[in-house]
């Protein structure tokens, strides 16, 4: 199947690869790949696999608050081979607030990506949205750090693995400070990523999409084909604006963001640990 093929997930099993992540989110056990047993199972497939997962997570009470958008660096575009960035909701049970402990025995293989993250101010569905449109609708901008993870074994990720598992969110950490954006040039947005006080990474805003907010746009749109609306209060997570950090018990992650400010994780073994 390529890309485009069978939206609608018909022939896929889209229901029973779904029982599987959402098991291994559960049980955090991870699986093999999809694309192992079918190697031509793309983008489409995934989105399938995902709108199946999503109504069982939402079962058991955690409700949809926003967004991720991940592939949304040219080099992520690369090494995945495509094009286009993808996208995965953001449950409430996943977000953490500055300066929280992060147990690592919530997640299986975890890794932290600093990124610009949007609060909606206003109800935004696409099509036809430009980053013009997404500024008009978007409240304010925070510090942001997203914890990456995957219910495949390995990291051993294709297209169609990662869309399916949620685009691999794991979590995310926002910062209370939501800056609006008179006078903000996202794209000049600099960050510097500092793990126990010492640097291992920089990024900048334009690393997503050429400007964050084009990626706000983007997902209006992907979404509008859908009719589901960014609703105000929604997060949007811009991608990562560096390479990926696997974490440890004991790490102290700290992102300070020019303009926006700092947020802050403590990496800790498990809950109770976190206690």
């Amino acid at each position: 199947m390529s890309d485009s093929a069978d939206p609608s997930g018909q022939g896929l099993d889209a229901p029973g690869k779904a029982r599987a992540l959402y098991e291994a989110r559960r049980t955090r056990v991870p699986i093999a790949p999809f694309t192992d047993a079918d190697p031509s199972l793309g983008m489409a497939e995934g989105y399938a696999i995902q709108r199946e997962l999503v109504p069982l997570l939402l079962a058991d009470g955690d409700r949809v608050v926003g967004y991720k958008v991940g592939l949304t660096s040219t080099a992520m575009q690369r090494m995945v081979g495509v094009d286009s960035p993808d996208h995965g909701p953001v449950l409430a049970s996943t977000v953490y607030r500055d300066g929280d402990a992060l147990p690592l025995d919530r997640f299986i293989a975890p890794k932290v990506e600093a990124e610009i993250v949007f609060v909606m101010g206003e109800r935004l569905l696409g099509p036809g949205v430009g980053p013009t449109d997404a500024a008009r609708a978007v409240a304010g901008a925070a510090a942001s750090m997203e914890i990456v993870d995957s219910r495949i074994a390995d990291w051993r990720i294709k297209l169609a693995d990662t869309v399916a598992d949620l685009a691999s969110n794991g979590a995310v950490a926002v910062s209370s400070r939501v800056v609006p954006l008179a006078g903000l040039d996202t794209r000049l947005i600099g960050m510097t990523l500092t793990r126990n006080g010492e640097l291992i990474d920089t990024g900048a805003g334009a690393a997503a999409l050429g400007d964050p907010l084009a990626v706000v746009a983007w997902l209006a749109n992907v979404l509008g084909e859908h009719g589901v609306a960014l609703e105000p209060g929604h997060l949007v997570m811009t991608g990562a604006l560096h390479a990926a950090v696997p974490l440890a018990a004991g790490e102290v992650y700290r992102a300070e963001f020019d303009r926006l400010g700092p947020v802050s994780i403590r990496v800790t073994a498990g809950a109770e640990a976190a206690a």
